[in-house]
């Protein structure tokens, strides 16, 4: 029994990677930020290590467009 068959099926399924990764994103820099925000206060000198740790989870983000876009490329013309 086969419930989501066809470009629609795939479309969903690109859709929720690339709101996955969205949320998944917004929901690590909200707790990194406010943490980065901190030891800013305290140490200025680390701010080049704290921006690369606040750049990180949006590689989250990027795979879920990879991931989005090979799913479109799987969907028939």
């Amino acid at each position: 029994m086969v419930l989501f068959e066809g470009t629609g099926a795939l479309a969903i399924a690109a859709g929720l990677a690339v709101a996955g990764g969205a949320i998944g994103t917004a929901w690590a820099q909200a707790s990194i930020g406010s943490s980065i925000m901190g030891v800013l206060a305290e140490k200025p000198e680390q701010a080049f290590k704290l921006i690369v740790y606040m750049a990180l989870p949006e590689l989250i983000l990027l795979l879920g467009f990879v991931v989005s876009f090979l799913l479109i490329g799987k969907m028939e013309a």
